[in-house]
């Protein structure tokens, strides 16, 4: 039980509680406690939604010299636009924006993630939400292509 409890942590950065009490749920199954986890983080980052994202950062991403991304990631605190989950997801965002050039946020949000087909952009913002503690928001973004 420990060891399952570890690398369920492991696997989607819940506390320890947490994941005793998805295990506990589940039956014991890993992979329903998995489930148990995300759809837990998704209820914790629609109650973040609502708070203020006063720092983050500038992202950047040049293609084969011929496309370029810039790209605005918000979120609460310094603290977490410093931390390499957040940074990670700025990165899979621009390359999300290359390769997809989606018009707006709204239709970035809703696309299939290019790394996981089987996820949308939408819901690696809410699990990083869920991971970092802190509301996420993707302020702006452009596209350029020669």
């Amino acid at each position: 039980m420990l060891n399952d409890i570890q690398k369920l942590r492991e696997l989607t950065g819940a506390g320890v509680m947490e994941c005793k009490k998805a295990l506990g749920e589940a039956g014991g199954d890993f992979e329903k406690a998995v489930k148990i986890i995300h759809k837990m983080g998704l209820v914790k980052a629609g109650k973040k939604g609502e708070r203020t994202t006063g720092a983050g950062l500038l992202e950047s991403y040049v293609h084969n010299e011929r496309i370029g991304v810039l790209l605005e990631l918000r979120c609460e605190t310094d603290f977490v636009a410093r931390n390499p989950v957040f940074k990670e997801l700025a990165h899979n965002l621009t390359m999300q924006i290359a390769a997809m050039n989606p018009e707006n946020i709204e239709k970035l949000s809703a696309q299939n993630f290019i790394k996981d087909e089987s996820t949308t952009v939408e819901s690696i913002i809410k699990q990083a939400i869920a991971k970092l503690g802190e509301n996420i928001r993707v302020e702006r973004f452009c596209r350029y292509e020669i």
